[in-house]
């Protein structure tokens, strides 16, 4: 009876030993600047001078400010756009893994764009969407058609940015969502073919539904992901052309570093957070995530 209490004791010890180092590391790398980064929000700072505080003076300009809004609704854009593509083609992808192959190699190359640095992603696109040089446009007047500024047309500029992104993520929404499938057990999909049950109908009445806490967890990864979305327009677009892919994410960078408004960039971001917090907190809900049809 006495050698319990003291196991306890011991074994809380431990467990303290291990939980210091990822502790001390989240209160240096994220606590620490979270709650300067909320101080220098209230400050008028530059970069050049000292900080002098100014209260909510930067979220009042931030209310009022309409390229804020404006590239809130682009990042909007890209958002929805990212997301379709990439759950539409990785629940494809994942159809087809897990009733055509298993196989190792394939599964390593779906992983293969998402591996590659998003700089190096962004260059290589650039150089195949170039308006004069590009391979798709080569393509394009092959077939007779004309030249197409992917990249410098307002119109196509986002969802050009979405595509490239879209195909370096896909590959792992769709590991994650087969691996998903995998949980499934397979006398579901015996009983209802018995039944007389179809693949399609098969996979919107009894995949989709088991999928659920899966989906929302990518959903979830995929709308922080997308909202922080920069080196893609920094390498690319850099915002451009007029303000069609000026996301959020590069307008505080410009805030911060261009202008050096960085109170004000801080600003931004604390409100960029507290939208990403409520967004994923409906997502949550919505598909209630914590749940699985499985149990």
């Amino acid at each position: 009876m006495l050698e319990t209490p003291r196991r306890q004791r011991r074994d809380g010890r431990v467990a303290v030993g291990f939980l210091a180092p990822v502790c001390l590391a989240f209160a240096v790398f994220y606590l620490y600047p979270a709650i300067r980064g909320a101080w220098y929000s209230l400050t008028d700072w530059n970069l050049l001078s000292e900080p002098t505080f100014v209260g909510l003076d930067n979220y009042a300009t931030l209310v009022s400010d309409p390229l804020f809004w404006n590239a809130l609704k682009v990042t909007g854009y890209y958002v929805v756009l990212t997301i379709a593509l990439q759950i539409v083609g990785g629940l494809g992808l994942a159809a087809l893994l897990h009733r055509l192959t298993r196989s190792l190699l394939i599964r390593s190359l779906l992983l293969v764009p998402w591996l590659v640095p998003s700089v190096t992603t962004a260059l290589l696109w650039m150089w195949l969407l170039d308006a004069n040089l590009g391979f798709f446009n080569h393509v394009l007047r092959g077939v007779g058609l004309d030249n197409q500024g992917f990249l410098t047309s307002p119109d196509l500029a986002l969802p050009s940015v979405a595509v490239i992104n879209a195909w370096s993520g896909v590959g792992y929404t769709a590991l994650l969502l087969y691996a998903g499938m995998l949980l499934i057990p397979p006398q579901i999909y015996e009983a209802a073919a018995i039944d007389g049950t179809g693949e399609v109908r098969q996979f919107f009445s009894i995949t989709m539904p088991l999928l659920r806490p899966i989906l929302a967890f990518v959903l979830v990864v995929s709308l922080i992901g997308s909202f922080q979305l920069f080196d893609t327009i920094a390498v690319t677009t850099k915002g451009g052309p007029v303000n069609a892919t000026r996301v959020v994410y590069f307008y505080i960078y410009e805030q911060a570093f261009t202008h050096f408004k960085m109170g004000y960039a801080s600003a931004l971001a604390l409100s960029l957070v507290l939208i990403l917090g409520v967004l994923t907190f409906i997502q949550l809900r919505l598909l209630r995530a914590s749940t699985s049809d499985l149990t």
